[in-house]
């Protein structure tokens, strides 16, 4: 017995309507996981970028630490280290 195309749901067998349920669902599937890709895609160029930014905020500090302690040692000043020795944040801290 062949199937014409023109049958409605309730005369194809059970097989085709689960099939075509199934399939619909997988499509759909596979739309949710593209948009859901598509979204953590943007997220992570996001998070590059604002490393990079931390970069070059990171390399002004490191050339503008250089400066001043360049500067402090040609005129004899105490330095960061000599001055609070120890202290977190003054760059003096060691742990041990």
């Amino acid at each position: 017995m062949m199937l014409s195309q023109s049958q409605t749901d309730e005369e194809k067998p059970f097989f085709e309507r689960e099939r075509e349920r199934l399939t619909r669902e997988i499509t759909s599937g596979f739309e949710d996981l593209l948009s859901t890709s598509n979204s953590l895609n943007r997220k992570l160029e996001e998070v590059l970028g604002m490393t990079r930014e931390y970069d070059t905020i990171a390399a002004l500090w490191q050339s503008f630490y250089e400066l001043m302690r360049q500067s402090g040692t040609e005129e004899g000043d105490i330095t960061i280290e000599e001055s609070a020795p120890g202290l977190p944040g003054t760059g003096g801290h060691v742990v041990k």
